[in-house]
């Protein structure tokens, strides 16, 4: 007979599984971040400074010609895949816990960020955008005369 540690939490959470499943909960890492036609979706900060935005996206073992990072209507995507390892002959797997297969976040970007000068690299496994931001434009009354 094989004893196993007993952890109520983990119970807990495999009951609550279909349920939170149903209500897209995200009880577990980056699988339930919502996002239509991808497998899983990295981690995110979000930071700001007075001249620039500045977003880091957790894509650890993945290679850069991997990720596509686009912009269409002040949306930032960023999606790609990590490749599971092939399984070999005389090698077996105990544990499996990293992600695989498509990833994909979006981001929604304010009016006042300069489109045309975002800057992107990868450092340490992590994928590092920087938004730099330009002047808020204001609204320009026009005068209408009445004839």
């Amino acid at each position: 007979m094989k004893l196993a540690r007993w952890d109520p939490f983990r119970e807990m959470e495999g009951m609550l599984d279909p349920y939170s499943k149903s209500l897209d909960w995200p009880f577990r890492g980056g699988r339930d971040l919502n996002v239509k036609g991808a497998d899983w979706a990295p981690r995110a900060d979000i930071s700001e400074t007075d001249d620039s935005f500045s977003v880091k996206v957790e894509v650890p073992g993945i290679k850069r010609e991997d990720v596509k990072i686009s912009l269409e209507d002040h949306v930032l995507n960023i999606s790609g895949e990590n490749h599971q390892e092939k399984e070999e002959k005389g090698k077996k797997f105990h544990r499996i816990e990293r992600f695989y297969g498509s990833f994909s976040r979006s981001f929604s970007l304010p009016e006042n960020v300069d489109e045309e000068k975002i800057d992107a690299g990868f450092k340490d496994g992590l994928l590092i955008l920087t938004i730099p931001k330009t002047e808020v434009k204001k609204p320009k009354a026009i005068e209408i005369k009445v004839k």
